[in-house]
């Protein structure tokens, strides 16, 4: 007998770490900037919130430095885009592959070793899911009500015009960066601490990038980030319970169905903003004003 309950703990969980990077992801691309570096500021987090988890013997400690990590590596990034204007696409690039090459070289002495257990919070989930799903409504309330949230977006919308109104569009999208650094280094630790256990090279397996097409699925909006995220993380338990209850599929297959669950998303919407251009309307929060400011 399936608990309805228990599925739906289960399919929050995995959604977590999903949630935390595409959250930090939008906020970022709100401000104009376009980070593909998510999976290498994840896997830096997974790394530095595990290793002093283990050395201190406290989860919430590893979820601290995790921030921290992932916020000072997306800093190497503002820095080339917005100190050297380097091109946004290679940055995030360089960045990811910067970020799975540090984190295999140092994360060697910590293979096969425990991390601390977490104390549970409320419905035996523990206290970095439910600050994920906080996340939402004030990153929402941030971007639609502050009024830093409101300049965040006019500088991602047209910075030209927000700089000729005096606001420092360097600093506003290099806050942006560091705190969608942090969000993505936290998507990181949740991994390695609470859903794995324990430090594996690679180990985000691909999560930056589904969080970053979840961005573009969500349209640009925090609500539609959770139920991106919800999604990938119902396709992830669905896949799970099928290779428990020993359906005759083969694993491979299982183990790509959130994968491909959201290139269908993907291609769905693509093709959705096709017609609404070919319709002669605009399809808000294209993905032209993201690439515009990339270049």
């Amino acid at each position: 007998m399936i608990d309805p309950m228990s599925v739906f703990l289960l399919l929050i969980a995995a959604a977590t770490p999903i949630l935390f990077a595409a959250l930090g992801e939008l906020v970022v691309e709100r401000a104009g900037v376009l980070n593909l570096g998510v999976e290498g500021m994840m896997i830096t987090g997974a790394l530095a919130g595990f290793a002093v988890a283990y050395t201190t013997g406290n989860a919430f400690a590893g979820f601290a430095a995790a921030a921290v990590a992932g916020a000072a590596t997306s800093l190497l990034f503002s820095l080339l885009t917005q100190l050297f204007l380097a091109n946004q696409v290679a940055s995030g690039l360089a960045l990811t592959l910067f970020g799975l090459g540090l984190a295999a070289l140092f994360g060697k002495p910590f293979e096969g070793v425990k991390a601390p257990p977490m104390m549970p919070g409320p419905f035996r989930i523990n206290w970095i899911v439910w600050l994920g799903i906080a996340m939402v409504p004030l990153i929402w309330w941030f971007l639609n009500r502050s009024r830093a949230g409101l300049i965040l977006r006019g500088i991602g919308e047209n910075h030209d015009a927000a700089h000729a109104l005096g606001y420092n569009v360097r600093r506003v999208r290099t806050g942006a960066i560091a705190f969608g650094g942090a969000m993505a280094g936290v998507g990181g630790a949740f991994i390695s601490i609470s859903t794995v256990l324990q430090w594996t090279e690679g180990m985000t397996a691909g999560a930056g990038w589904i969080a970053l097409a979840i961005v573009v699925f969500s349209n640009w909006t925090a609500a539609g980030v959770l139920a991106g995220a919800w999604l990938f993380g119902g396709v992830t338990v669905l896949q799970l319970r099928l290779q428990a209850a020993g359906i005759r599929v083969p694993v491979q297959l299982l183990s790509m169905a959130p994968y491909l669950a959201t290139i269908i998303v993907l291609t769905a919407i693509s093709a959705r903003q096709k017609f609404s251009r070919r319709a002669g309307g605009a399809a808000p929060g294209s993905l032209g004003r993201v690439f515009h400011a990339s270049r």
